[in-house]
């Protein structure tokens, strides 16, 4: 049951968003470009972080490079 102390978590890493073109969704609003995020979880296709809602979500990995 990750998903209930997903904000307590350490960080695993951090990324930055390089844009907000998305095919299907909306996420100019939870994320903006520029921006780096620590990343909570991670699977193949996609990094769950906490968005600029405060809350966790997942976002596809195409909308961000990491940070060295």
């Amino acid at each position: 049951m990750i998903h209930k102390n997903w904000e307590n978590r350490p960080t695993i890493k951090q990324i930055k968003c390089e844009h907000v073109n998305a095919k299907k969704f909306v996420v100019n609003k939870k994320l903006t470009p520029g921006k780096i995020y620590d990343v909570k979880n991670e699977t193949e296709e996609f990094y769950f972080i906490l968005d600029n809602s405060d809350r966790i979500a997942g976002f596809h990995k195409e909308y961000f490079s990491e940070v060295n």
